[in-house]
């Protein structure tokens, strides 16, 4: 079974829609951009606290993903990896406005042997703490490929990318009860898989 026989009908009409990009289509990346802009900004949204920062960063996302597209595979969901995408992007966005950011000595002020900002617990993760969460993020996504595409992307929508049951159901074009159902079966079929040990890594 071929790769693009795996994925949803969604998923399907997306990947159509990227060969046609990829063969100089203009229509098809106008068409992509409508499908998922909204959703993306949306996350953007979330991650960054602010409109004008999300704006730029939905737009920044796309081009790069555009500029990757030669590159994508049906191996996964377009949307999966178009969110990879973007969420890296703002998560490298984040990371340096926190590298450049001036912090406050008040904590400090009226302790002459403290140094400046020394008691300010720090906004990120230190290395080990970011190894660790990505270790567990890796391992989590290992457990959700053993499940079937539709429900891979419903778990991803909801728990890497943060969207809300009103998002998923936007994006995915279905009912909002359907996205709370297939949710509640999605993670008892990952539970599952959990506790069986069904896995290779």
């Amino acid at each position: 079974m071929s790769p693009v026989s795996d994925l949803s009908d969604k998923a399907q009409r997306d990947y159509k829609l990227v060969k046609e990009a990829i063969s100089g289509d203009q229509k098809a990346y106008t068409k992509l951009m409508g499908l998922y802009r909204d959703p993306i900004f949306f996350m953007m949204k979330r991650m960054v606290q602010n409109i004008d920062d999300a704006e730029d960063l939905t737009i920044e996302a796309f081009g790069k993903a555009f500029k990757m597209l030669e590159y994508y595979t049906p191996k996964y969901a377009f949307s999966t990896w178009l969110f990879k995408i973007a969420s890296n992007h703002c998560i490298d966005f984040l990371r340096k406005q926190n590298k450049y950011k001036v912090l406050s000595i008040d904590e400090s002020i009226n302790d002459e042997d403290s140094v400046p900002g020394e008691n300010i617990r720090a906004e990120t993760l230190d290395p080990e703490e970011e190894m660790i969460k990505v270790q567990k993020d890796n391992l989590l996504q290992d457990f959700i490929k053993k499940l079937h595409p539709d429900y891979q992307e419903i778990l991803e929508l909801k728990y890497f990318y943060g969207l809300s049951y009103i998002e998923i159901a936007e994006q995915l074009n279905i009912p909002l009860g359907t996205v709370k159902a297939r949710l509640f079966r999605s993670k008892e079929l990952l539970l599952t898989t959990i506790k069986s040990g069904d896995y290779n890594f």
